[in-house]
């Protein structure tokens, strides 16, 4: 199975994380735009259809990394 860096997705992790805190707190239409962006993004390098999936998949390939020792560095 083909899986992302997990720089990659690290970041967006912490984007998808930081835009929807953001939206919760600091509603607008560029943070929500913003947030479909990134979660596209994930749920595209991780074969989901919703962010919540994307997220659950995504720490678990980064686990699985960490645990094979994969580097995490760009």
């Amino acid at each position: 199975m083909i899986t992302a860096r997990p720089s990659l997705l690290r970041d967006l992790i912490e984007r998808c994380e930081t835009l929807t805190r953001r939206l919760a707190t600091h509603p607008s239409a560029d943070t929500a735009r913003r947030l479909d962006d990134a979660a596209y993004t994930l749920c595209v390098v991780t074969g989901t259809r919703q962010l919540d999936a994307a997220l659950s998949v995504a720490r678990r390939q980064m686990a699985a990394a960490l645990r094979d020792r994969q580097p995490l560095h760009r």
